[in-house]
């Protein structure tokens, strides 16, 4: 186990929300939620956040800035936005014949299901392997991987310290850690109006788009219960991953983390 983390027991509080649960209920109600929403999950991104989502995971490719060969992981990567753009960048570079893949784990089976759908419909056969897992329990082997990215997803494990030791367990020596997530907005008029438009507006939208307004509403309160940059950077280097640097983007509505297994 690497240093910070805790075991934590079955019966410990998670926060789910502003609710409190169990921690070993987190896992499956997450779950539940993806599964439910999964189906019009890209949809919903694309109008909640009017387009720029697709600005921020560019930044995040830009910085990533992937090689091959390498062996890629993406946690989380649910419906496949990330690792299909670490595939377009990487066809667009040198090393394009390479026969680079990106493995993909996930907990739901529907989101899952949907990614598979998108690469079959955008004419993606090759480089794209689905895991069904748990981002603080990967079914990946210790230091096999090149790059482990996580868009989106940390925020709703139950215990975020271990899933950060997970991303360092499954490292290679030299490997980068990148995490793309919600955070805390810096300017206090755009916080303001950010608050209002999550809390009045996401829901009613979740509630048209897929007909569940709670799991939107879980969203806005998730965001608020994360940690902040600071505080998220800590953890990061506590969880044994060095370097550890920070970019905001949109004012911090998202920002990236970045880190490297020394």
């Amino acid at each position: 186990m690497v240093a910070g983390m805790t075991p934590g027991t079955a019966d410990d509080p998670a926060d789910f929300g502003f609710r409190t649960v169990r921690m070993a209920d987190k896992p499956r109600l997450v779950r539940a939620l993806f599964d439910d929403v999964a189906a019009r999950y890209d949809l919903m991104n694309d109008l909640m956040s009017a387009g720029v989502h697709r600005l921020w995971k560019a930044a995040m490719i830009d910085w990533l800035a992937p090689r091959a060969p390498a062996r890629f992981l993406d946690v989380a990567g649910g419906t496949g936005d990330v690792a299909f753009r670490i595939l377009e960048r990487l066809a667009a570079g040198p090393n394009a014949a390479d026969g680079a893949a990106v493995t993909l784990v996930d907990a739901s089976e529907a989101m899952l299901e949907r990614g598979r759908d998108r690469a079959l419909d955008a004419g993606i056969a090759r480089g794209l392997h689905w895991v069904r897992g748990d981002a603080e329990d990967l079914p990946i082997d210790g230091g096999s991987v090149d790059y482990y990215t996580i868009a989106f997803g940390i925020r709703n494990v139950a215990r975020i310290d271990r899933a950060l030791g997970e991303a360092f367990r499954v490292l290679k020596p030299g490997g980068r850690f990148l995490c793309l997530e919600f955070s805390h907005v810096l300017p206090p008029a755009l916080a303001a109006a950010y608050d209002a438009y999550s809390f009045r507006v996401l829901p009613a939208l979740g509630e048209i788009v897929t007909g569940n307004r709670e799991a939107y509403r879980y969203l806005a309160e998730s965001i608020r219960r994360f940690p902040d940059q600071r505080s998220f950077a800590a953890m990061i280097g506590d969880a044994g991953l060095g370097q550890v640097k920070t970019r905001n983007l949109s004012g911090g509505i998202a920002a990236l983390h970045s880190a490297w297994r020394i």
